[in-house]
């Protein structure tokens, strides 16, 4: 595989972790890594003191040692990944779906001095929106690489039926040997007992829809599907604890200037106690 799998570091610790769970899939993939840093300089932070070509080389060797740094932790974790280290002079989120163009996944962490994102909104909330490639956020424990949980997470809903999440996952799952496990929620309140059970029949029909290929391309990856009554939300994040990965999917509407990140993925980025993975799905329209 020669597609490169792309990691977004700022330095910090969260970015570092990062870094070392882009090493982690690129070993697994056989792929290469690319080590990106993006900064505009931070040109008016101090408009009373102007930049001086000093400066400018200050920050452009700071930003050089970020990324060679990140580079040569690669190299020690993982010596038989190809690395590369790329900076941009540039907003880190425009870096970041323009490098998501040509990347298998983008990788950043929750949190960071900027391009990891201090407020989770900053970068990757708005990376998980735009990116043309899946995109991981690595969450939960100091060290959060692949093979520490014993299944990958599916969230589902009903409008669902783009298999591009459930390729993902599955694929995830196949690489490290452990099983996927399907959630989706549904609201029971109110309804009969026949009415209950046409809707658990239609909920197992679509999954069966939405999971054939999947299952049929990976059959030695074991599969539980759960159906629960309830919130999205809550449902995933409960069943996200000691989970190896959550993947869900983000509908891209034709509409670029509408929202393109629902109410459960945002939730669920902030919150989630282990690595999201947010898969674009194609447009639906309006």
């Amino acid at each position: 595989m020669s597609t490169p799998l792309v990691v977004g570091t700022d330095g910090s610790d969260d970015a570092l972790r990062a870094v070392d769970w882009a090493a982690d899939e690129a070993a697994l993939r056989g792929c290469p890594l690319q080590v990106l840093h993006a900064s505009l300089w931070e040109p008016y932070a101090d408009s009373t003191m102007p930049a001086t070509g000093k400066a400018q080389a200050r920050r452009e060797a700071a930003a050089r040692d970020v990324v060679t740094g990140a580079a040569e932790r690669v190299r020690l974790r993982r010596p038989e990944v190809a690395v590369s280290a790329v900076v941009r002079e540039d907003d880190p989120v425009y870096a970041l779906v323009d490098a998501s163009d040509h990347a298998a996944m983008v990788v950043v962490g929750s949190r960071g001095h900027g391009l990891s994102g201090v407020v989770l909104g900053s970068v990757s909330l708005t990376l998980s929106a735009r990116a043309h490639c899946p995109v991981v956020v690595v969450r939960g424990g100091r060290d959060a690489g692949p093979g520490r949980g014993p299944w990958v997470l599916l969230g589902l809903a009903a409008v669902d039926r783009n298999p591009a999440a459930a390729d993902f996952a599955f694929a995830e799952a196949a690489l490290r040997g452990c099983g996927v496990t399907v959630v989706h929620a549904t609201t029971r309140a109110g309804l009969s007992a026949a009415d209950q059970a046409r809707r658990e029949q239609a909920v197992h029909g679509w999954l069966d829809e939405v999971l054939e290929r999947p299952v049929a391309g990976h059959p030695e990856v074991p599969v539980r599907r759960v159906v629960v009554g309830g919130r999205a939300q809550a449902a995933l994040l409960g069943a996200a604890k000691g989970a190896e990965l959550l993947v869900l999917g983000a509908r891209r509407r034709a509409n670029p200037l509408g929202p393109q990140l629902g109410r459960i993925n945002h939730s669920v980025l902030h919150q989630a106690p282990c690595t999201v993975a947010i898969v674009p799905m194609q447009p639906t329209g309006g």
